[in-house]
């Protein structure tokens, strides 16, 4: 019986059989991986055999009963703020009577709104022989008893001001106060359990939220636009006390008056004014933060005017080239340029050049953060102030009074001659103060320093913005009271070294640095 060789190799032909099935079975597996990699194959599964096994079934997890929060910024969540908002959103008509002069523009035209909205926007307006003139704007209702707070650009000089709800109803509204300083306005319309928006607290807003602008622009009622907080704490030469949230929601003329809202259909802002030089909207909208808003709307509708809190000094910012002329290493804080007689600063002993860091508990950067804390303190309450005087750091208390409606100051005559400055200050021409000169540049003949009366044209100081008419009260922390003095100081100076000089403006005193 012949037994098989078990030594004998393979066939070609088997060799290359088994080859094939090799290749053909490792195409399949890999076939098999992508396919399930891909998703292609049902749960993702799959097993290149014919023994596959199914796959085990998932494990149950628990289910959460909790209802679950809408994702912040999604569809749904827009279509819920705007049907919690909308009907708390009203249209104000605010007529004035009377010919219209120049250019017959709306209750709310003046050089401020112009320059924003631009002259084109306000030409279609222009009628000069109508008797009558009807400004539009928007407002939002805060308390159900029909309180309603708006802009005073867009009530503030009308004679009649009458408010249409979302539901079509009409009322004749009566003027509660208005504030120009901030540009908020309250009024009030005869009418209960009406719909409202809730407060939110506006310091607690960040960049990048998502934010809602409920209004009527152009006279479309009820308008629902989208954006982000493009920016905090902006200043835009509006109004007085300025610390504007800036979006890029769409606001444009009527808007105005109009909620800003947040992600929870609460209310931070009060739409105020665009950017824009074509009258349509560009991107950057101004709303009046809602905590201001809601302090200017208490006062108002308590005593129908406001109480501004005042300290008494004149302050400005802290740039890196005077923060090295204080011996500062940072630039956070506010430069005292002034203090005021008889005013709590005085009192507490704040001195020209203390940089204030922080107040009543708050850090501040800038003026504007310092002044509008300092105007919504109320009267009498004691604040506890933390300052730099000489590179260290100094803490003191004081109580805030009520600002007074003028503030002046008067000092020492001064008698007349001429000179040329010369180093870093040879830009400058100054002059003793003379009665001739006090009236040139509306001044006082009282007043202390010398006067700027000609800044060379394309110097350093021209660019920084040192102006004829300008007094200089000290140069590098020197008092100057006469041009014998100014010289003096000029004469001693390096070419190549900065100057800090101490301007007083308009009432107003300002360091500044100039640089070789």
């Amino acid at each position: 019986m012949n037994q098989p060789d078990l030594g004998q190799k393979p066939t070609r032909g088997t060799r290359n059989w088994i080859v094939a099935a090799t290749l053909l079975t490792a195409g399949m597996i890999i076939g098999f991986v992508v396919a399930s990699d891909l998703g292609w194959l049902p749960n993702g599964h799959a097993v290149p055999d014919s023994t596959s096994v199914a796959p085990p079934p998932p494990v149950a997890r628990p289910v959460s009963t909790a209802p679950q929060p809408a994702l912040a910024g999604s569809n749904q969540t827009f279509v819920e703020i705007a049907k919690l908002v909308k009907p708390a959103v009203v249209n104000i008509y605010a007529t004035k009577s009377g010919r219209s002069e120049g250019s017959g523009g709306t209750p709310f035209d003046d050089p401020l709104f112009r320059k924003f909205f631009g002259d084109e926007f306000f030409r279609r307006f222009e009628h000069p022989k109508e008797r009558k003139e009807r400004g539009l704007g928007s407002g939002v209702i805060v308390e159900s008893n029909g309180l309603i707070i708006t802009n005073n650009h867009v009530v503030g000089k009308a004679d009649e001001i009458r408010v249409t709800l979302s539901d079509k109803r009409e009322f004749k509204a009566k003027l509660i106060g208005t504030d120009p300083k901030t540009d908020v306005a309250v009024v009030k319309i005869d009418a209960t359990g009406l719909p409202t928006v809730a407060w939110a607290d506006s310091d607690q807003l960040e960049v990048g939220e998502f934010v809602l602008a409920v209004g009527n622009p152009f006279g479309l009622t009820q308008t629902v636009t989208l954006g982000i907080v493009s920016a905090l704490g902006r200043a835009a030469g509006i109004a007085e006390y300025e610390d504007f949230i800036q979006t890029d929601a769409a606001i444009n003329p009527g808007n105005s008056g109009g909620p800003l809202v947040n992600v929870r259909g609460e209310l931070v802002g009060i739409n105020t004014a665009i950017f824009s030089q074509s009258g349509g909207n560009m991107g950057i909208g101004f709303a009046v933060p809602s905590n201001m808003a809601q302090t200017i709307m208490s006062q108002l509708v308590q005593t129908g005017k406001v109480v501004r809190g005042w300290l008494g000094v004149s302050i400005q910012e802290l740039t890196p080239e005077l923060a090295s002329q204080f011996g500062i290493t940072e630039t956070k804080g506010v430069l005292v340029s002034d203090v005021m007689d008889d005013s709590p600063a005085k009192k507490a002993g704040f001195e020209r050049a203390d940089v204030i860091v922080e107040y009543d508990g708050k850090p501040m950067d800038s003026p504007t953060h310092l002044r509008n804390a300092v105007a919504q303190t109320p009267v009498g309450k004691k604040v506890t102030i933390k300052f730099i005087r000489d590179k260290k750091p100094k803490t003191v208390d004081l109580t805030i009074v009520e600002q007074p409606k003028s503030m002046s100051q008067n000092g020492e005559d001064d008698g007349g001659e001429s000179a040329t400055p010369t180093g870093v200050l040879s830009s400058l021409d100054v002059r003793d103060l003379t009665q001739e000169l006090a009236s040139r540049y509306g001044l006082k003949s009282s007043e202390r320093g010398v006067v700027i009366v000609r800044v060379k044209p394309g110097s350093t100081a021209e660019e920084l913005g040192v102006r004829e008419g300008d007094i200089v009260l000290e140069v590098n922390r020197q008092p100057v009271s006469s041009v014998k003095i100014f010289e003096r100081i000029a004469g001693k100076l390096p070419k190549d070294q900065a100057v800090l000089l101490l301007l007083k403006r308009q009432g107003r005193t300002i360091y500044l640095t100039l640089r070789p």
